[in-house]
This record gives structure tokens, sequence and C-alpha cells, in this order.
């Protein structure tokens, strides 16, 4: 399920489509949309897990003030996917604990 309209944000235009892979599995997003909203549109709904306890961590803020949608993306970890928009051939994995810095290539 996505939001298409809203009466504060402009409506999102859904004729669009990017390919992104998450965790190793192809989801087409709306182009324009952020990471946190694709993967809702999934069922994806867990993006990290702690350091310590390893728990599941997913949705909370939405606006890019906490930690809990935090996803390795492209091989940066600790990229925060309620605010940062999909692109074409984007990777996204579950981050474990601080995430682990990878070089692509």
């Amino acid at each position: 399920m996505r939001v298409t309209e809203h009466p504060i944000f402009e409506d999102l235009d859904t004729t669009e489509y990017v390919n992104i892979t998450v965790d190793g599995k192809p989801v087409k997003a709306v182009k324009g949309e952020m990471i946190l909203a694709a993967l809702l549109a999934e069922g994806i709904i867990i993006n990290r897990y702690t350091t310590k306890r390893h728990e599941p961590r997913g949705l909370f803020c939405a606006i890019g003030q906490c930690t809990d949608c935090m996803m390795v993306v492209n091989g940066m970890p600790n990229v925060r996917t309620c605010i940062t928009p999909v692109e074409e051939g984007m990777t996204v994995e579950t981050q474990n604990g601080l995430g682990e810095w990878r070089t692509e290539g």
C-alpha cells in the first residue's frame, strides 16, 4: 500500500518505476519515493538489528531524526531510508549492528 494522495505533499506519480535490490530480492519502486516507503509497500518492515541484543528495528519517526530505519545502501551503512529517495539499480541490505563499510567492485 502506498500513500498516493496527500493534503500537504504533492501527489505521488505512480507512472514511473525504478528497479532496486533489497537483500538480494528485486523490487520495483516508484521513482522519487523514499526507500522506506518502497520497502513498506513490499511488506518489508525490518530495516536493521541492534548491536547488543540483535533486536529488529524499523519505521519509527519517518522524518530522519532517529536511527531505526538505517540500512546499508550501495555498500554504505547507516543510511536513513525514510529520507533517502530510491534510485535505479540501488542495492539495499538489512543492517546488522553498526554496519560494515564495503567498497563496490
